[in-house]
């Protein structure tokens, strides 16, 4: 099957996923301990239960392998048999397709795994590196074993996801496979994740994948489910949906009927707000089969193209977009570097009072936290991440996205692992060349962030109009050919200090307004940062000219004049 033939298939007619394994193994007596086993014990039993959804008119069948990673099956004692479970769970699906005659894909299936990456204060307990091991054994194994995609599925925590995303990701570089990605989450009855991000910021957040299509699975009955679908709509990429069958009663068996299905997915299938759509738990053939004649009736969902001038946008618990034409503010006072109380408290271990301070700068408006531990008597690596997995458990705190802000390449490195959102990180440059610049840019991308690039070269920090274009426009150049997306990209043109009584850094101010201006109209989707308080520094201990000369620069640089995010105390802008 050629890969680009979902894509278009997809923007032509409504595919129907297959339904629950689990059921059906249930209802054919061969459920015992993990299923996944069945696919080595008895996978003529399998093949048979492939068979009846296609023959219901499933187009994507799900291979029986959603607990067939190393961590999972460790509970069996069969951590040792993915590679066997996953080449034989894509050949009983490929036996079947043959069987039926009908065209369909085989989606490799790839639960969450019991752990929890985010939910987790226990440094013992896996971490993202164990996690990651695990997902690419599994992945490569079924990209090996010839699945036509993968399926992501029942998602409850966004930073689970990311460690699937970036083996994936490394499994595709490996074999040279297309290997689209299917992504699907479960929510609580708040909307949330169980780790507690929005539907909106999750999708944000694994939005580096580009997936072939988002969705949601279990946890609801298709009437709870479809309430959900308007926030998937905004998504540049297919919708799917494959709920349960109803919620488990008190004897835990799904009540909802094939025409109780039907009746609720009517109205979405209609109104063209689905691509994808089939069952999970309580699911049967039967299921599938209704629901399939009503997907042929319906007009898929139209899938919308990447805009590439669309805004950056951002994610902690919640989305953020970067508007182009207004200033974003960064809460700076989380910098040990800029801030002697908050350098203090971390010297201190004063971990709550100086979460304290992160709470107080969303507060006063900040939309980012800039988080930097870069100090000679600190081991900054460790602090940022005991900071960060405090403040990833503080509501307040964790709704907006972090900056992750280090000069040392190993924080970032071992940081980005810690977040489930779409974090910034602060900052790459030219400093060390080209190659070790890509190097960085894709790293981070393939975790998931947008980055700082500062105007600094081999020949050292730009510092004039001329050079501050320059070292953009040939960073930009770079970083786009080696496929960073524009938006990720947000320059800091230098903000350095003005009144210093040396003449040339008399316009130093200027010079970083025009070099702003420039870059927003020559280097389209990219944003402008910077520090606002270097500005002033030649009048450190006086507030009030400090926070004068930091309104009038904004005043000419800030929002529609190019400079559309700023490292600032919000709660002293004028």
């Amino acid at each position: 099957m050629i890969h680009n033939d979902i894509h278009q298939a997809l923007r032509e007619r409504v595919l129907t996923l297959d339904g629950a394994m689990g059921t059906m193994l249930q209802k054919a007596r061969a459920e015992a301990g993990c299923i996944d086993l069945l696919c080595l014990s008895s996978p003529d039993t399998i093949e048979d239960i492939h068979l009846q959804y296609l023959q219901a008119g499933a187009d994507i069948i799900t291979t029986d392998t959603f607990n067939a990673n190393a961590l999972s099956l460790s509970r069996y004692g069969a951590s040792h048999l993915v590679k066997d479970i996953c080449r034989e769970a894509v050949a009983a699906a490929r036996r079947a397709i043959r069987r039926s005659g009908r065209q369909a894909w085989i989606a490799g299936d790839v639960g969450p795994t019991g752990k929890s990456l985010s939910m987790t204060s226990d440094d013992t307990d896996v971490d993202f590196d164990t996690l990651r091991a695990a997902y690419l054994e599994q992945i490569d194994a079924l990209a090996r074993a010839g699945a036509d995609l993968i399926l992501l599925e029942t998602i409850f925590d966004t930073l689970n996801a990311k460690a699937a995303i970036s083996a994936l990701l490394e499994v595709r570089e490996s074999t040279g496979l297309e290997l689209p990605l299917m992504v699907s989450a479960t929510l609580t009855e708040s909307g949330r994740l169980l780790s507690g991000q929005t539907l909106e910021a999750f999708i944000v957040s694994i939005s580096h994948a580009r997936p072939l299509s988002v969705g949601l699975n279990c946890g609801f009955g298709a009437e709870q489910a479809i309430e959900f679908l308007p926030q998937l709509q905004h998504a540049t990429c297919a919708v799917s949906l494959h709920p349960n069958a109803g919620l488990p009663d008190a004897m835990g068996c799904y009540t909802s009927t094939p025409s109780d299905m039907t009746a609720a997915l009517r109205r979405p299938l209609a109104d063209g707000m689905l691509n994808i759509v089939g069952g999970c738990c309580g699911t049967t053939p039967a299921h599938i089969r209704a629901i399939a004649a009503e997907a042929a009736a319906a007009r898929p969902r139209n899938i919308p193209n990447c805009d590439p001038a669309a805004p950056l946008r951002l994610a902690g618990l919640e989305a953020l977009t970067v508007a182009p034409d207004r200033l974003t503010p960064v809460g700076e006072r989380c910098n040990v570097a800029g801030s002697r109380k908050f350098l203090r408290l971390i010297k201190e271990g004063n971990l709550n009072e100086a979460i304290a301070i992160a709470a107080a700068q969303t507060d006063a408006g900040a939309r980012i936290i800039d988080i930097n531990m870069d100090d000679a008597l600190l081991d900054a690596a460790r602090e940022m991440q005991r900071f960060v997995r405090l403040a990833s458990a503080e509501p307040d705190v964790a709704r907006v996205p972090f900056m992750i802000d280090s000069s040392q390449w190993e924080v970032v490195e071992s940081t980005l692992k810690l977040v489930q959102g779409k974090p910034v990180v602060n900052s790459i440059s030219l400093k060390e060349g080209e190659e070790e610049m890509i190097r960085r840019a894709r790293h981070i991308s393939s975790m998931g962030a947008a980055m700082v690039v500062m105007a600094f070269d081999e020949r050292g920090q730009a510092d004039t109009f001329e050079r501050k274009t320059e070292v953009c426009a040939r960073a930009y150049r770079l970083l786009t050919d080696a496929g960073i997306a524009p938006s990720d990209i947000i320059f800091d043109p230098n903000i350095l200090a003005v009144a210093t009584g040396i003449e040339h850094h008399a316009r130093y101010g200027l010079d970083f307004i025009r070099a702003a201006r420039w870059i927003r109209q020559n280097l389209p989707g990219a944003g402008v940062s910077g520090g606002l308080s270097n500005l002033s520094f030649s009048f450190r201990g006086n507030n009030f000219v400090r926070e004068a000369i930091h309104a009038i620069f904004l005043a000419n640089a800030a929002g529609s004049s190019g400079m559309n995010m700023a490292i600032v105390n919000p709660s002293t802008l004028i």
